[in-house]
């Protein structure tokens, strides 16, 4: 049974196989996913954000659905492509979702930070690298480039809040985004990049030279679009209690950002034709001490690991009682960067275990509130005797 979003491994006969290098075989796209298969995968990876999955669940499946049946030959003029915006603050696991997603759909995935482009492309980088990097992500296979994932991170910074004179962010760099993210046609060799354009005019190995204009087109593409939205729920806030509007005083502000609409993304700086192509939007709720604590417990790719495999390296096996890992969770929690904060708190408790140990006789220890509390007071004892 096929893969999804993997080519089948199609026999070569020996007639072809002659001409194999010169004349790759090209096989349709398979996707054969429904939107509860792709969330039960996300559930393995990322803990709560349930409503997020869902909506990024169908969005995926209708895109890919949309990207197969034309790979099929059923083309339509009228797809609306469903790019994603996801709200949220950093830490709650919104790259994850992402490139989570990518590996089972099994399409090339960049994740880029939006701060890093600028408007002309000399300051900065060039919007138009995105898609050269998709293709390199791809093995160099266009076609197979031309149907992967965009994700971009920090798109909130490019908001045009404030005229600084700056094109490394801005309204600039939101026009050129909207041309890729609609649908266009990028040179697959940047006309700046002098050496790849001589490289593209070499003659292949049958003697013809390459061709310096080949493009790849954006239409199936997916954009998927992430920020903090810092202030927007002041925005918010501040509109629906203009209008009456529900028990505004009382909501977080995760909450209030479900509240959010086209013209608050314009009072926040985006142009309308900017957001308009981000047309899916969810907001993501921050991670408390409980979903931390269930974080490493129950994601498959828990931190928990790195760490066993770190120690397992010098033949030490660490292993994790539960008020240990609550402890943890309670800490990272007050750090206010989501998940990433659990790294933190661990580096700082297992930092000189890491040191000494792999120089003692000890092969086990245990990771216990103690522990985490007094770290240097628990090695002292545990190395006394070694």
């Amino acid at each position: 049974m096929p893969v999804p979003g993997q080519p089948s491994k199609v026999p070569a006969s020996p007639a072809s196989t002659k001409n194999e290098a010169s004349v790759p075989e090209e096989v349709p796209f398979h996707f054969e996913l429904k939107p509860r298969d792709v969330k039960e995968h996300l559930d393995r990876f990322v803990i709560r954000q349930e409503e997020a999955k869902k909506v990024l669940s169908v969005a995926l499946c209708d895109h890919f659905q949309h990207v197969r049946m034309c790979e099929a030959g059923d083309t339509t003029h009228h797809y609306v492509k469903q790019n994603v915006l996801l709200l949220g603050p950093t830490g709650v696991g919104k790259t994850h979702l992402i490139r989570s997603a990518a590996e089972l759909i099994g399409v090339p995935f960049v994740k880029a930070d939006a701060t890093k482009f600028s408007e002309t492309g000399y300051v900065g980088g060039d919007v138009e690298d995105l898609v050269r990097d998709l293709i390199r992500r791809a093995g160099g296979d266009i076609r197979k480039a031309s149907h992967g994932i965009i994700y971009l991170d920090e798109v909130d910074k490019i908001a045009g809040r404030e005229s600084t004179g700056r094109d490394v962010s801005g309204r600039g760099v939101q026009t050129n985004l909207l041309k890729l993210m609609e649908d266009a046609d990028v040179p697959v060799i940047s006309p700046n990049d002098v050496m790849g354009q001589m490289q593209a005019m070499m003659p292949k190995p049958g003697g013809a030279p390459k061709s310096s204009g080949e493009t790849i087109n954006t239409g199936n593409i997916l954009f998927i679009a992430s920020g903090a939205f810092a202030g927007m729920s002041t925005l918010i806030r501040r509109r629906l209690s203009l209008i009456g509007s529900g028990d505004v005083p009382h909501q977080s502000d995760e909450e209030v950002l479900d509240a959010a609409t086209t013209a608050d993304f314009i009072a926040f700086g985006f142009e309308p034709e900017f957001i308009g192509r981000l047309p899916v939007r969810v907001a993501c709720r921050p991670l408390a001490a409980t979903d931390l604590y269930d974080v490493m417990r129950e994601s498959e790719s828990s931190l928990l690991r790195q760490y066993e495999r770190a120690f397992k390296a010098y033949g030490i096996r660490i292993k994790w009682r539960a008020d240990g890992l609550r402890q943890i969770a309670q800490l990272a929690a007050t750090e206010g960067t989501g998940a990433r904060g659990l790294m933190t708190v661990c580096e700082r408790a297992l930092r000189d275990f890491k040191f000494e140990l792999p120089s003692s006789t000890i092969r086990e220890f245990t990771v216990t509130r103690e522990l985490v509390m007094n770290p240097g007071k628990v090695l002292a004892g545990l190395t006394k005797n070694s």
